[in-house]
């Protein structure tokens, strides 16, 4: 059994997953580099630092996911922590294209479904996927950690308020999918109120911020 806790963090090429990954090994994480590019995912796991390997992984594949948790069992026996941090804002929004315009074009009564159902791929059934094939890892750790990452923007609460700086460009592709996450999320946290297992939304501003979010007791709710 593997002695250092063990984390997946999905989307971890990059940004805040990258830098998530980098703090959990330096917490003393044994970390995998969760990528669907093989370079990528191999380029940022050295980055990331000894403690960190780097599986083929693709939240929207079932195969791919399946084979993931697979080999995770297999070498490390458990799950302490998985970040669901993989996520996409759109597939169609132009070069030079401002985000008021992108927001104008994926109106409720404009959009492309398939502009909304590739985005909903990743964000939100990518999550209850990666969520079903990881929690009987999960279930081995004493005191594991599930954290969504979520965004204001997909806050109903928030955008409600017209005076939100987000409220204007609300719509179905990504604010909506991160208020579909939620959703998820709240799901998540109900089925495993009475397990060691604990659910928290996050939704980071700067990368410190969301360090602890991780690592601490305390998070921020959406």
């Amino acid at each position: 059994m593997q002695n250092n806790r063990v984390a997946l963090v999905t989307g971890a090429n990059q940004g805040i997953g990258l830098q998530i990954a980098k703090d959990l090994v330096a917490h003393g994480f044994t970390v995998l580099v969760g990528s669907r590019n093989l370079e990528r995912r191999g380029a940022a796991a050295k980055e990331v630092g000894q403690d960190a390997r780097a599986p083929q992984l693709d939240v929207t594949d079932q195969a791919s996911i399946a084979a993931a948790a697979e080999r995770i069992r297999k070498e490390l026996g458990r799950l302490d922590v998985l970040v669901n941090n993989a996520a996409i804002s759109n597939t169609s929004k132009l070069p030079g294209m401002s985000v008021q315009e992108y927001a104008k074009s994926t109106r409720p009564s404009n959009v492309s479904l398939d502009e909304v159902r590739t985005v909903w791929e990743t964000n939100v059934f990518g999550v209850l996927a990666v969520y079903q094939a990881m929690l009987p890892l999960l279930r081995e750790s004493s005191a594991a950690s599930i954290v969504n990452v979520s965004s204001p923007v997909g806050s109903l609460t928030l955008n409600s308020d017209p005076a939100f700086p987000s409220h204007k460009s609300f719509g179905p592709v990504y604010p909506a999918s991160k208020t579909a996450m939620n959703a998820m999320s709240l799901a998540m946290m109900t089925e495993l109120a009475d397990t060691s297992v604990k659910v928290r939304i996050c939704a980071p501003a700067f990368t410190s911020r969301f360090r602890n979010s991780v690592i601490g007791p305390t998070f921020s709710p959406v």
